[in-house]
């Protein structure tokens, strides 16, 4: 069949090497190089205060936070690799455990994985988060080894219910060793983030704090140079697709991990037409299919109350060419919220939300201040609605809010 025929083709091509890649994993967000451009200082500093851990002293505990793409968690596990490679020369009692808390998911999981680093098995499910945490006790105990954890992406425990338990068993563990201790360093990429925590928690976490500032242009053209040079091909890549990846990575608040995603995707664009290199072109189509991903993957992610927020907005602006106000948005919410069955969070929470999908991009809000009358939010999407309805429909919950209309906005069309 002509369909096999063509794929045989596609097939043969990739087997028989390619002309534009010699090493596209390198382009990966999980690839740590050797060499972190640009990030020297954020090292030293951070390996000046766990350092103590190999002589066993207890470290201070740190918070880590900086907007996405700005080399936290690569400067973090750059460290962790050198500090474990020294404990084993020096014969060390000291362990790492390093958890992404996103992708954990639960309390329940991250401290199972914590478990994990000191041989304490947990069962997938099925037991009260105080017990793992009275095993997780005794096994430190037990092992007599020191610990540093990595919470990366600490935020997503926060931000949901009763997450703050776990962080601050875990800042006040140390009063229930004997002879060994527990640091901690907690990652973010909110740089909110402290506000959702308990003046307890707070206190306890950020007895260090390591600030990662976003990259400039010609940092990140560095960057890239460095990975280009391992990447691809000689001759594949020009120097200008280069420094248009850099430049709009750079547009968009200096964002690393979004100037390798355009580099790697611009490659692959040019890979799958045929092309003998990458030019700017590949880099404009990569910028767009980027972009529909990144919202895609935002946008599903979104926990229940951020997705209804959103829509709140949506359905607000089918209806209207004025931003709205938070009033007006909550009123909406607290109808959809009604719809889906949940109870709706406070009205201080919905502008805290709003707050947050301003910064992810999902929502463009700026404060009016109204002088004696007070200061509100004006809001509008910072998406497409286009986006919005393609994307969130695979959602059963969500979808057939898509066509409510909402009772605030009728009673004022009929107003005179």
């Amino acid at each position: 069949m002509p369909s096999s025929e063509a794929l045989e083709g596609i097939f043969e091509r990739y087997l028989s090497g390619s002309r534009i890649f010699s090493n596209r994993e390198v382009l990966r967000h999980d690839y740590v190089p050797k060499n972190l451009p640009h990030r020297q200082h954020e090292i030293y500093r951070l390996g000046r205060i766990l350092a103590p851990a190999l002589g066993l002293s207890k470290v201070s505990n740190v918070f880590i936070y900086g907007k996405t793409g700005t080399g936290k968690t690569a400067v973090v596990k750059h460290v962790l690799e050198s500090l474990n490679r020294k404990a084993n020369e020096l014969g060390a009692r000291l362990r790492l455990s390093y958890v992404n808390c996103r992708l954990a998911g639960t309390n329940y999981r991250v401290l199972a994985e914590i478990c994990r680093s000191i041989d304490v098995q947990v069962p997938f499910t099925g037991l009260a988060v105080g017990e793992i945490f009275d095993r997780f006790r005794l096994g430190v105990n037990k092992s007599r080894s020191c610990l540093i954890v990595v919470l990366d992406e600490i935020d997503t425990l926060v931000k949901r219910r009763e997450e703050n338990s776990l962080l601050y068993e875990l800042t006040r563990v140390n009063e229930s060793l004997r002879g060994t201790w527990v640091g901690l360093v907690g990652v973010s990429n909110d740089l909110r983030f402290k506000e959702y925590l308990e003046p307890r928690i707070l206190s306890c976490l950020s007895e260090e704090e390591v600030v990662f500032r976003p990259y400039l242009a010609d940092e990140l053209y560095n960057i890239l140079q460095d990975r280009a040079r391992i990447a691809f091909n000689d001759g594949r890549l020009k120097e200008s697709a280069l420094r248009l990846c850099a430049a709009l990575a750079a547009g968009e608040h200096g964002d690393a991990r979004r100037a390798l995603d355009l580099l790697r995707v611009a490659g692959e664009v040019a890979e799958r037409n045929g092309s003998e290199e990458v030019t700017e072109e590949h880099v404009r189509i990569a910028q767009r299919k980027v972009e529909h991903d990144r919202i895609g993957e935002v946008l599903e992610s979104l926990p229940l109350h951020l997705k209804l927020v959103l829509l709140s907005v949506f359905l607000f602006s089918n209806y209207s060419r004025e931003d709205a106000v938070t009033g007006e948005i909550y009123a909406i919410y607290q109808e959809l919220c009604e719809e889906v069955k949940v109870d709706p969070l406070t009205q201080r929470r919905v502008s805290g939300l709003i707050s947050e999908m301003d910064m992810m991009g999902l929502l463009n809000a700026r404060i009016v201040n109204f002088g004696r009358y007070g200061r509100t939010k004006k809001v509008r999407l910072g998406i497409s609605g286009r986006s919005i309805v393609e994307i969130l429909s695979d959602d059963g919950l969500v979808k057939p809010l898509f066509h409510y209309v909402p009772k605030s906005i009728r009673r004022s069309q009929r107003t005179p």
